[in-house]
């Protein structure tokens, strides 16, 4: 009897030994499984993007064969339609920065301000019920906030402004900044929030209001992660495109004239894809120059604004 008891003890020790040394071999066949395939996901991003490097380069090199890269960066006409056509990007990069300059002075003042108050006045739970319903602003379709600022805010301003034209860069401007306004507030009271309570406690026992704590203790250190933030709400701002092709025109000049109709980097590559220029036609290629630009400039900002995060994290 004993010696059956212990055959079978013998076996179960024998079968959880052979179970737990399948269910181990299946983990380490799981372990080298998951890695691969995570590689495999990661560089999908990483093969886009040079893909997307890889045509605008190709096709942009096409565009300067015929046009010289200084007459492009210099000359202040656009008209790739005319007979004689001109290529010179300046009213586009103009258009461009006009609208996200309007854009960034609605977005700043009124994203910091909510940053400020969310992250220093408001109680936890209105918090949690206020910052999801400001970051909902970012999720409405761009094709409702172009429609909005063409029939609605357009028409508004054209009864304080009688000179502003239908199409125009302050409307287009204005809404773009509510838009981008969600990118302000939450990355900034992230970066508010961030701030060491201690500091924030001394500064009031040394008989600091709490104004006067957020303007000289808070914002000097969330400095860094409010300009990041500023410049990924920028960068954004660049990259539109539905509104500014919807409200702001399509007639390239270089003016800082507000209430005129300008045309920015992305509405000309909208209005080219379209099919307005034959395919193989310098006007065709003229869209992969502009889209180059494009490309490095908001490229270039997404990197500063990384910098200053990464900055920023560190200091935190």
């Amino acid at each position: 009897m004993a010696h059956n008891d212990k055959s079978q003890i013998t076996f179960s020790v024998q079968h959880l030994i052979e179970r737990n040394t399948k269910q181990r071999k299946k983990t380490q066949r799981i372990n080298r499984i998951v890695p691969l395939l995570l590689k495999i996901i990661a560089s999908v991003s990483i093969v886009t993007t040079l893909g997307i490097v890889f045509t605008l380069s190709n096709e942009t090199i096409m565009f300067f064969q015929k046009i010289s890269l200084y007459s492009f960066l210099t000359e202040k006409e656009w008209l790739p339609f005319f007979e004689d056509p001109k290529f010179g990007i300046l009213p586009l990069i103009c258009g461009t920065f006009l609208v996200t300059a309007i854009a960034m002075f609605v977005a700043i003042p009124i994203g910091l301000a909510c940053a400020v108050f969310l992250s220093e006045y408001a109680s936890n739970s209105a918090r949690k019920i206020l910052k999801p319903m400001l970051e909902l602003l970012a999720g409405i379709p761009t094709i409702v906030y172009g429609f909005f600022a063409l029939t609605i805010v357009t028409p508004l301003l054209q009864r304080i402004i009688p000179d502003l034209q239908f199409f125009n860069a302050i409307s287009p401007g204005i809404v773009i900044g509510f838009m981008m306004m969600p990118t302000v507030a939450s990355l900034s009271e992230d970066a508010m929030r961030a701030v060491a309570k201690g500091t924030k406690e001394a500064s009031l026992a040394l008989g600091a209001t709490r104004f006067e704590m957020v303007k000289q203790v808070v914002f000097p250190s969330a400095f860094t992660g409010i300009m990041a933030a500023i410049i990924l709400a920028a960068s954004r701002a660049i990259g539109e495109t539905m509104i500014v092709v919807i409200a702001a025109g399509s007639t390239p000049n270089v003016s800082l004239d507000p209430t005129h109709s300008i045309q920015t980097l992305t509405a000309y590559i909208v209005q080219v894809s379209l099919g307005d220029a034959p395919h193989g036609t310098i006007t065709y290629y003229s869209m992969y120059a502009v889209g180059a630009t494009l490309f490095l400039f908001t490229f270039i900002m997404n990197i500063i604004s990384q910098s200053i995060m990464r900055r920023f994290r560190r200091m935190t």
